[in-house]
């Protein structure tokens, strides 16, 4: 098992249409995990799209506190958590462009721009979670 450096782990969540597990805490003091869609950016910051009232907009306009995990599912099996604060970012052209990146990463080009009308139009919000802390294990099996 090895740590990985910023160069290895921002390629890792760049790699691919890997999922990250959002884990955030409801208003009622639960917490719970949601499998989501995302971009690792160049500024830092992770975002996703979501409904202004999705219950994760929700929960995190109550409690910004937040973690992500994306990880490699098979040998060598390796992760990235981040915990992070998020920010509920209500800017349509940002939301749009973010839901058709997205629409590209993990549907591919020729879907990108449907998917990004769909969820990048009127009521849909950016989420931009700024890390904290990182850690990340890349070859767990050795």
């Amino acid at each position: 098992m090895r740590q990985m450096n910023e160069v290895e782990w921002a390629a890792f969540l760049r790699h691919g249409t890997r999922t990250a597990k959002l884990s955030i805490n409801l208003p009622s003091g639960r917490p719970t995990v949601t499998p989501i869609w995302f971009l690792f950016e160049a500024d830092g910051k992770v975002r996703i799209e979501t409904a202004a009232d999705a219950p994760k907009a929700r929960a995190l306009a109550t409690d910004p506190r937040a973690c992500l995990v994306v990880d490699l599912e098979e040998a060598p099996y390796a992760f990235v958590k981040i915990d992070a604060t998020a920010d509920i970012v209500e800017d349509a052209d940002l939301t749009l462009r973010v839901a058709t990146d997205i629409g590209r990463r993990y549907m591919g080009d020729e879907l990108a721009e449907q998917y990004g009308l769909r969820n990048g139009g009127p009521g849909q919000v950016t989420i931009e979670f700024t890390p904290s802390r990182v850690t990340a294990v890349h070859d767990i099996t050795d």
